[in-house]
């Protein structure tokens, strides 16, 4: 349905150019075969025997291209079909959508409102069914004012028949048309009780909601498409024909809802196509949204100019809402309370802003090792394998960390010691331990913060008891083998709580400033090339004039934003980076009550419904 075949036609004729050998050109040939099989959709016939038809010899279709290999346009369709487009089951909650490309009812502009529509309903979870159904002829149909409508009834029958074995939800179903293709929808919405075709079959032929871009709706000489008009109903229809598919005036309360498009200075179809549906629909008390765009014309397909161009994002907010697609990936925050001894709390975040706790505020993981077996300062990344993985403070005094990993934040594996200090004999502390992994080398950074006593002598202070820290690492690929440790960083005074991220230019360290005397307890920044560094010189801090501590970053809508502890406050801020510097924008946040340094990590919202029942 793209330009995929005529791509791999020039791949073929390149390579036969060059092939000597009879039996590995027959080889290219057959995997070229199999490629191009590959990359067509499922189209299936829509009837056994289409009804009420009429046999023309002088009516066959015919396909017209671009020059690129796409499907311009489809004329003289004698054998309707649906083609099958089916999103990843993983983002799908089984709603489909039926897509009725326009043409004015003479022919059908089927890859531009048709299949490129389909693989972008795709994307969003949605399945996804291109309808090509027959244009009204006189020379192959007895009533060509309903030939089109008895298509799209039992396009809507046979895709809520086979709902079971397509992985469809039955009270899913939308309907979506362009241009004359939105005539034919709205006639759908608004027709599908009318017995067009005789049958057995009494599957419901109503959609669940329409989506009409476009789209011709009325057949009233004023404001109609008179292409299409003529096309449906003849040259001199009845004043009944023309009141019947006038779709405005056939309204009731149980028409489906709608989601409207259309641009002011259209002028093949004029916008108060739309404007009356509304009308209607709010009169009836269905539920409706409407869009009109200043400009755009008529025939903007996806949106290529313009504010139009926005309205498939608008569609899809709407989708959203109405519980057509599964809501856009969330986030999860990981943070411990009190001292950290009942253990792992998490939150969750559809926005990045507001945090709510997780499984009543209770905790998902008890700790079991080190020392003290705390569970302070969790970390939790998702790795190259598709595990959760998460390591933690387990004690004021140990020389190790803990680590456990999961599938799904819920269940975890057995909580392991990893003994990362235990070389050093004057270690007095592994505190905040995160891991980063390095998507190029495929291995995962662990790193932390460590006082060794008799380093550093030149900023060690009595304040504190003494700590005087610094960054320390290992790295691993199976949390089985370790490097040995060694030093990350020092910025030349006591540094705690790193948190490492990938960015455009490399990688960037979050970390505090533990100094006491003269006081800083800020969070500033380094960066490097490279994850293991050698990182710049801490920059100027990024907080404000309050202690800070445990700093964890994320994109939320291409924007960075900082989260930390506010511990002597005894709340939770965050930053966020603009073209001026940092905002501090912790008035805008809100966290469950108690939070203490955590860290933040985005998640689907398949796994944040599956937390939410524990």
């Amino acid at each position: 349905m793209c330009n995929f075949t005529g791509i791999l036609y020039i791949i073929e004729i390149e390579f036969m150019k060059n092939f000597h050998n009879t039996k590995l050109a027959i080889a290219f040939l057959c995997f070229w075969i199999s490629i191009n099989a590959f990359s067509q959709q499922k189209e299936i016939q829509l009837w056994d025997k289409v009804p009420n038809a009429i046999e023309s010899k002088e009516y066959t279709e015919k396909t017209d291209y671009e020059d690129n290999g796409n499907v311009k346009r489809v004329k003289e369709v004698v054998k309707p079909t649906l083609t099958l487009y089916f999103a990843n089951a993983e983002k799908s909650n089984g709603s489909c959508v039926i897509i009725c490309a326009g043409g004015g009812y003479s022919y059908l502009s089927n890859y531009k409102e048709g299949h490129k529509v389909a693989e972008w309903l795709t994307t969003l979870g949605i399945n996804a069914f291109v309808l090509k159904y027959r244009l009204p002829s006189d020379l192959i149909m007895k009533n060509k004012s309903v030939g089109p409508l008895q298509d799209a009834q039992e396009a809507v029958r046979m895709v809520r028949k086979n709902a079971e074995k397509w992985k469809i939800n039955p009270n899913k179903i939308g309907i979506m048309g362009f241009s004359a293709g939105g005539h034919l929808a709205s006639t759908l919405s608004t027709h599908y009780n009318e017995r067009v075709y005789e049958s057995t079959d009494n599957t419901s032929a109503r959609p669940d909601f329409s989506i009409l871009i476009y789209p011709v709706i009325s057949m009233q000489e004023s404001i109609t498409h008179e292409g299409s008009k003529n096309n449906l109903l003849g040259k001199n229809p009845s004043s009944e024909l023309i009141e019947k598919f006038s779709n405005e005036k056939q309204i009731t309360a149980d028409t489906p809802k709608a989601f409207l498009i259309h641009a002011t200075d259209d002028k093949a179809v004029p916008v108060e196509n739309i404007i009356n549906y509304y009308l209607a629909l709010k009169r009836e008390k269905v539920p409706a949204e409407m869009h009109i765009y200043e400009n755009g014309g008529h025939g903007f397909g996806l949106g290529v100019k313009g504010t139009n161009q926005f309205w498939p994002e608008t569609c899809a907010k709407w989708l959203a809402a109405n519980d057509y697609i599964l809501k856009p990936d969330g986030y999860v925050f990981s943070y411990f309370k009190g001292n950290g001894e009942d253990g792992l709390h998490l939150a969750y975040s559809e926005d990045g802003y507001k945090w709510e706790a997780l499984k009543k505020e209770e905790s998902f993981l008890t700790p079991e090792v080190g020392k003290d077996k705390l569970m302070r300062d969790p970390c939790i990344i998702k790795g190259g394998d598709g595990l959760y993985h998460m390591v933690w403070t387990v004690s004021w005094t140990d020389k190790g960390i803990g680590y456990a990993s999961s599938k799904d934040l819920i269940h975890w594996s057995k909580q392991e010691f990893i003994p990362v200090m235990a070389h050093e004999e004057k270690t007095r502390n592994t505190w905040a331990p995160e891991i980063t992994y390095d998507e190029k080398s495929k291995e995962y950074m662990i790193y932390w913060a460590s006082t060794i006593d008799s380093k550093f002598p030149e900023t060690k202070s009595e304040e504190e008891k003494g700590y005087n820290h610094r960054i320390y690492y290992t790295k691993t690929k199976d949390f089985k083998k370790f490097s040995k440790t060694k030093l990350l960083y020092d910025p030349g005074f006591n540094v705690i709580d790193a948190s490492i991220v990938k960015t455009d230019n490399g990688f960037t360290m979050y970390l505090k400033d533990e100094t006491k005397v003269p006081v800083q307890k800020n969070l500033k920044i380094a960066t490097s090339k490279n994850l293991e560094g050698p990182y710049t010189k801490a920059g100027d801090p990024i907080t404000g004039n309050y202690w800070a501590e445990g700093p964890t970053a994320i994109q939320v809508n291409n924007e960075w934003i900082v989260y930390f502890d506010k511990y002597t406050l005894k709340k939770y801020g965050a930053i966020k980076q603009t073209s001026k510097g940092w905002e501090d924008i912790s008035e805008q946040v809100s966290f469950p009550k108690g939070t203490r340094h955590g860290t933040v990590l985005k998640v689907s919202s398949v796994l944040i419904n599956q937390l939410k029942k524990e």
